[in-house]
């Protein structure tokens, strides 16, 4: 399982992004997906993730009500839409074809930099 994210950038505080990640060599059926990010000078953590059988996304209350994760229909391909960003949430954006702990995933992807100024 490879995943590989795209849609990262510079924007200014309020601004908007939508970030992308096709996971390769993944069927699709899988119990969850998630988003993670890493900050400078912190670990990585969890912000939204998707369950195969759950009612939505759940997400850290970090970005709740400002990002949105969202699937397509093959389930290989994973959205964030952030919205109403801060500087705070400047970090590097990963995805990942699971939702449990940071330490316990091994698939990881490059990542896609998002950058937040004020």
């Amino acid at each position: 399982v490879h995943p590989v994210e795209s849609g990262g950038g510079t924007v200014q505080a309020g601004g908007s992004l939508k970030l992308s990640c096709t996971i390769f060599g993944s069927t699709g059926n899988r119990h969850c997906a998630g988003w993670f990010r890493r900050a400078p000078g912190k670990d990585r953590e969890g912000i939204a993730a998707i369950y195969q059988y759950g009612s939505g996304p759940v997400y850290a209350e970090a970005v709740k009500g400002r990002f949105t994760m969202s699937q397509d229909n093959s389930q290989n391909t994973l959205y964030l839409q952030m919205d109403s960003l801060k500087p705070e949430d400047t970090a590097m954006y990963y995805c990942a074809a699971d939702c449990g702990a940071p330490e316990q995933i091994s698939d990881w992807g490059q990542g896609t930099q998002v950058t937040v100024s004020s």
